[in-house]
């Protein structure tokens, strides 16, 4: 998720899920042929499994940044067929390529010929009020035929105008049933099924029906329900962290972060952090502590000693 999922955010969620495969934001191919490379690549060995997710449409150019990716030691690379805005459309990358499978699988073709890693893709159901199965059939089809095995199906339509991102993610109903559907037309591929999964229970029914679940905004703001996933659904030992030891963890990895960028400030990290007490009492003052900008030049670590304070404690500049 642009702008939520960078390093320090996945920093964070690896600390409560061993198992749970993570992703990058989406980085365009121009900004690592154009851009700072290593400002956009780089993250924490402990994020693995860990993958790259791409957005763009010219083959060489996905070849050459799939290769970037490799080379700085991603699990996997996934190219973004989902992403709504109207920036993508004059991009020529996300979800305006389902209009154009067949340039999708010459993209797919050619980062697989230049890594060794897997090469997965990202989509939606369908273009604006295109609900045809066989659009989103067809699309899978030609993609597999190019080699790609992992489809993460986000199952709602995309309205590539009149709809903003948020209301992408919200208007246009979501339809479970295509991505079964896909499931049992393409039993030799992996469907992974993304969009409005909130809880266990929901899991659970798709997992009887597709081979996995990615879920978005509910971890971001949820984050202590990744704490049960390794148990659950991996068949792993349960995470055995407090909330306060994850607190000490964080609190060393900012300063180790701070320590190294000058323009780094401890709330755009722990900014990832805000959702994990939620529901406890003395939450809201822990969110308005750790959000406060006017405390940036201040330790993250008296900045957690006060968001535990009661709340008629005073917060200074």
């Amino acid at each position: 998720m642009i702008a939520w999922t960078d390093r320090h955010c996945r920093f964070f969620h690896r600390l409560l899920t061993r198992e749970a495969r993570l992703y990058t934001e989406m980085i365009t191919t121009g900004a690592l042929i154009h851009g700072n490379v290593p400002l956009h690549l780089d993250f924490n060995e402990v994020e693995h499994a860990v993958a790259l997710q791409l957005g763009g449409s010219e083959p060489a150019d996905l070849a050459h940044c799939a290769k970037l990716g490799e080379r700085w030691g991603y699990d996997e690379i996934n190219l973004n067929c989902g992403c709504p805005s109207e920036r993508v459309l004059k991009g020529a990358f996300g979800a305006c390529l389902m209009n154009e499978p067949q340039l999708v699988a010459d993209g797919v073709k050619a980062m697989r010929d230049a890594v060794s890693i897997p090469v997965t893709v990202k989509h939606r159901i369908g273009i604006d009020d295109e609900t045809r199965y066989s659009f989103v059939r067809d699309f899978v089809g030609t993609i597999a035929d190019a080699g790609c095995e992992v489809f993460i199906v986000h199952a709602r339509n995309a309205w590539l105008k009149g709809l903003s991102p948020k209301e992408n993610r919200e208007i246009p109903p979501l339809r479970y049933e295509v991505a079964h559907q896909l499931k049992r037309d393409f039993p030799q591929l992996t469907i992974v099924i993304n969009g409005g999964i909130t809880n266990d229970e929901a899991v659970e029914h798709h997992l009887a029906h597709v081979d996995g679940v990615m879920v978005g905004r509910e971890a971001y703001h949820r984050p202590w329900w990744l704490t049960e996933w390794d148990a659950r659904y991996f068949g792993a030992a349960p995470s055995t962290l407090t909330m306060d030891e994850v607190e000490d963890a964080m609190c060393a990895y900012i300063e180790r972060a701070c320590a190294k960028r000058e323009d780094l400030y401890w709330p755009a990290i722990t900014r990832h952090m805000l959702g994990m007490r939620q529901g406890l009492k003395g939450s809201r003052r822990w969110r308005q502590v750790l959000s406060d900008f006017r405390l940036k030049h201040g330790p993250v670590r008296e900045a957690f000693a006060l968001a535990h304070q009661p709340a008629a404690a005073a917060v200074t500049a």
